[in-house]
């Protein structure tokens, strides 16, 4: 995906979570930032549970109506990632391409690391 069109994604995540009152009376604080983030924690959180109650991360189901693992939490991080990116101001495909560039002249696994 090119920077332009995860930057349209993020705007587009912005105005619905905008829409849906996420944002209401919302400034941006050190607090509210971290809040966030931690809120994108507990996404990844949830996909980890959806491989430690085995499933298949290619397994998605529906519970109550609702869609759930590994790929819905998965999902779930990127979109408040991208939510919040764009709360910031942020062009996270711009910063994709800055942080790539810079990886591009890394050695083989930076040098060794085990994961």
């Amino acid at each position: 995906m090119n920077h332009i069109m995860l930057y349209d994604l993020q705007v587009r995540i912005h105005r619905w979570a905008r829409s849906k009152g996420w944002w209401e009376g919302k400034v941006e604080t050190t607090e509210l930032l971290c809040a966030k983030l931690l809120l994108c924690v507990s996404e990844l959180t949830e996909a980890m549970e959806e491989l430690r109650n085995n499933h298949s991360p290619r397994e998605t189901y529906e519970k109550d109506g609702k869609p759930e693992g590994f790929a819905i939490e998965l999902a779930d991080v990127l979109i408040r990632i991208l939510d919040l990116a764009e709360f910031c101001g942020v062009d996270l495909g711009r910063a994709i391409d800055v942080k790539m560039a810079y990886n591009e002249t890394r050695e083989h696994r930076h040098g060794g690391k085990a994961v």
